[in-house]
């Protein structure tokens, strides 16, 4: 059987994997049906009340034509732990429907091998595939047991068909796996998978249900929250920097990551990727149990030809920050980081960007401040980052950049009274 979905949002599931990788992570031999059954018949204890949280994301973009008859492993690195995982397929830039045959998720051994015993059937209201309509999304069923925070998950998503645009993530400095022909989800060798790719087809989010009160935050950016430039496979962008810190902070309940950068994305326009007032509700305001954005856009806009001035992205700023409030999510303002160097680099942007810094610092419209700027600009010339945390085109950060950003948010100033 399949399941067609609405193209909205698909109502919260309770979705668990419990995955064991090296005694690490256990596996319960309980099908998701039996355990149901279970549970209604009284056995096993109810479950305590948890959260559901966004443990990992990526925005959806437009991808290249739609393939069908293939199957894709998405590798993930979770940030929050619990139980209740599951994970949202998105259409949202398919002109026309697409079905996935199946779904499985894994603990990723090495490359794109699952570890032995842990991949696991996903279910869509019940059957093993779902048709998803054009710009529709959908979530998975649960799926029994615990993931623990930081661990590495092969997400196997079989496109049975499919036509038209793909959608999904183009960068994000993860190695994922395409079987070229056929279904094989449900394999753990890694034999199939005869293709690399730096796309992330489909799968824009995984949720766990965690500790009640846990929360997210989620990063909405361009390719510096995507992680360019950064040693790719070793999850070294700001995000994942951030997101070990909070992991190993006792006072924080904000445990969840997502990460929302675009590379070249824009805040006004549309370019790589919609610009970040369009995607918005569905890149971040959507996501499970968010807490707080950290906003770092800006940089393609000024450097963009025409730029706006000072005044219409503030303007863009500060919608984000009213649609943000009204949904009950706190909104920190991260500086735009220098770029002198860069071939767009021009004293007209330069000084759109001070003034823009300004604004971020100074005007109280953010419910906190991140500096960026402060904490990675060359003293000595605080138009150009500093060259230990410049990769070499002096705009992106490199890997000791990304720590020192992360290292620079002060955790306490993420959470507010909304």
């Amino acid at each position: 059987m399949k399941r067609t979905v609405l193209p909205l949002r698909a109502p919260r599931a309770t979705a668990v994997i419990a995955l064991a990788l090296a005694a690490v992570l256990a596996v319960p031999t309980a099908s998701y049906a039996s355990s149901a059954a279970s549970a209604s018949a009284g056995s096993p204890a109810r479950p305590a009340a948890t959260t559901p949280v966004v443990t990992w994301g990526a925005s959806a973009d437009r991808l290249d034509a739609a393939v069908a008859d293939q199957t894709h492993r998405v590798v993930v690195r979770t940030s929050a732990g619990g139980s209740g995982l599951r994970v949202r397929l998105s259409n949202a830039f398919g002109e026309q429907p697409v079905t996935f045959g199946r779904a499985y998720a894994g603990v990723r051994a090495s490359g794109a091998a699952v570890a032995p015993g842990t991949n696991r059937a996903l279910s869509f209201g019940g059957a093993a595939s779902v048709t998803v309509p054009a710009g529709g999304s959908v979530y998975s069923d649960p799926l029994p047991g615990t993931v623990r925070p930081q661990s590495d998950l092969a997400i196997s998503v079989y496109v049975r068909n499919a036509a038209g645009t793909a959608t999904g993530h183009r960068m994000g400095l993860q190695t994922s796996y395409i079987a070229p022909a056929g279904d094989h989800a449900a394999e753990e060798s890694a034999t199939a998978y005869t293709r690399q790719t730096g796309f992330r087809f489909y799968l824009d989010a995984v949720v766990v249900d965690a500790p009640p009160g846990t929360g997210a935050v989620v990063a909405l950016g361009d390719s510096i929250t995507d992680g360019a430039i950064s040693t790719a496979d070793t999850n070294r962008r700001w995000p994942d920097f951030l997101a070990g810190r909070l992991r190993n902070d006792p006072g924080s309940v904000l445990k969840g990551v997502a990460n929302e950068g675009i590379s070249g994305n824009k805040v006004l326009s549309d370019g790589a990727g919609v610009s970040a007032l369009k995607r918005l509700d569905r890149d971040v305001l959507s996501q499970r149990g968010l807490r707080t954005v950290i906003l770092l856009e800006g940089v393609n806009d000024i450097k963009a030809t025409p730029a706006p001035t000072a005044a219409q992205l503030i303007a863009g700023y500060r919608q984000i920050i009213d649609r943000s409030h009204a949904a009950g999510v706190c909104v920190a303002g991260a500086t735009v980081m220098p770029y002198e160097g860069w071939g767009e680099w021009n004293a007209g942007g330069e000084a759109i960007r001070r003034e823009v810094n300004a604004f971020i610092r100074g005007s109280g419209a953010f419910d906190a401040v991140v500096d960026f700027d402060a904490a990675v600009k060359d003293p000595a010339a605080p138009a150009k980052i500093l060259p230990a945390y410049d990769s070499g085109d002096h705009l992106h950060p490199n890997d000791a950049g990304m720590k020192v950003m992360a290292d620079a948010i002060d955790l306490r100033s993420l959470r507010c009274d909304r």
